[in-house]
């Protein structure tokens, strides 16, 4: 016969049951998530097959706070290269910069295009003036959310004087080059991969990658509280037939 459990025991119990239900609700919020991502990979390569909608468009559809990420677009204007700035970034597993210039446009208003890749010695423009193209151009190229914040901690602060950005800081890159921030469209684009005199800088260099492990996560979550039962119901059954 098994004897009365002892209040240790018993604490023990409730302690694994507790943790058995809390595992099970992180393996169901990792399938939550699972299908959350399956639906944003999808509605992204939806968007990549789309046509490119025209500037004003999207900065209606920003202005009223809809989703614009990815989503292929359109548009006009000069490049004011004297304003370009510099982002940090690595590119085919070469270190360098994106350059972010600004887009002058018709009705004076501004975005800035990551226009591409150069490498550490190109971050001057004067070692690539060929590419510095004049005039009106069209660019197209997808658009690009602005950030609300830095994204880590672990992220170095931009240093403006040197023009290093080291995330996308769009009120700094606009206060930075003197232009008023009302005058600056709240997105960026990234410019395709259409190519550019003299080869840089290299445009299309969009990175579109979403890590998708939560179908690992939950088997893992879901597999300790199969492993939690299985442990739990040995230690009772052995109990019940009278072991120690």
């Amino acid at each position: 016969m098994a004897r009365p459990l002892s209040p240790l025991r018993l604490a023990g119990l409730v302690v694994a049951a507790v943790a058995f239900v809390c595992l099970i609700l992180l393996g169901n919020w990792q399938v939550r998530r699972l299908h959350w991502k399956e639906g944003l990979l999808a509605s992204v390569d939806e968007r990549l097959t789309e046509a490119p909608l025209p500037l004003a468009d999207i900065a209606a559809m920003a202005a009223a706070g809809e989703d614009i990420e990815y989503r292929p677009v359109t548009a006009e204007g000069t490049f004011e290269h004297d304003r370009e700035r510099h982002f940090f970034a690595t590119y085919n597993g070469q270190s360098g910069y994106y350059v972010y210039t600004p887009l002058r446009l018709d009705d004076g208003q501004a975005v800035f295009v990551n226009r591409g890749f150069v490498p550490f010695d190109a971050k001057e423009a004067a070692t690539r003036a060929e590419g510095q193209v004049k005039g009106e151009v069209t660019v197209t190229g997808l658009a690009r959310s602005r950030l609300d914040g830095k994204p880590s901690f672990m992220v170095p602060e931009n240093d403006l004087p040197k023009n290093i950005f080291y995330w996308k800081d769009l009120d700094a890159m606009a206060a930075s080059t003197g232009l008023e921030r009302t005058a600056v469209l709240p997105f960026f684009i990234d410019a395709n991969d259409a190519p550019n005199p003299g080869g840089l800088p290299v445009g299309g260099v969009t990175r579109i990658s979403f890590p998708n492990d939560h179908l690992q996560y939950a088997l893992t979550w879901y597999g300790l509280a199969a492993v939690l039962a299985i442990g739990v119901g040995v230690l009772v059954f052995r109990r019940y037939r009278g072991h120690d």
